[in-house]
């Protein structure tokens, strides 16, 4: 059987189950990233815990890529280049966290209040260790495919700079026609 890249959702009716079974997620095979969001009785939500299999090894590889290459030009160049290629692996991971923080705001509304939901990014032989997972702690199981997951991720950023352009475009009616002037005087 193939992998199967798929987000497996695991719904907890009730807030406390998920920490035992959140740690055990982190041996998943296949599992590349899990996330704890929890919403209280009154509605608020809340990242309570993340999981990312092999963070921080694209800085540490890229500083130690650019440090060899550093070699080249002395201790200087060495410590040059071990900083710059931290500073391209430090850029990968932060464009990865952006993107998953788009894709939590996606998940929030299938967080029932009161309760809990476990994303778990991960690539699936087969669906059995993670249904395992969610029978042994009474918890929902849904599946969604990673390319359609990332096509509402990708519509849910869209809307949202729509509305961040419908707002900027709403406030430059005010003031200086929208060049950040503010108009004083008599009018000559």
């Amino acid at each position: 059987m193939s992998e199967q890249h798929n987000l497996v959702l695991l719904t907890f009716p009730d807030a406390t189950a998920w920490r035992s079974a959140f740690d055990e997620a982190q041996h998943l095979p296949g599992l590349r990233l899990a996330a704890a969001l929890e919403r209280s009785a009154d509605g608020v939500l809340e990242v309570r815990d993340t999981f990312t299999r092999g963070a921080g090894v694209a800085t540490v590889g890229s500083g130690l890529l650019g440090g060899l290459v550093g070699l080249l030009g002395g201790p200087v160049g060495m410590l040059l280049g071990f900083a710059a290629g931290a500073a391209l692996g430090n850029a990968a991971e932060e464009h990865y966290a952006t993107e998953a923080g788009a894709a939590m705001i996606v998940l929030s509304p299938r967080v029932p209040d009161g309760g809990a939901l476990l994303a778990l990014d991960v690539r699936e032989a087969s669906p059995g260790p993670a249904d395992e997972l969610a029978a042994k702690h009474g918890a929902a199981v849904e599946r969604i495919d990673e390319h359609t997951f990332t096509e509402q991720v990708r519509a849910a950023e869209k809307k949202a700079e729509e509305n961040r352009a419908a707002e900027r475009e709403g406030g430059e009616g005010e003031g200086g026609e929208g060049t950040g002037e503010e108009r004083t005087g008599d009018g000559a």
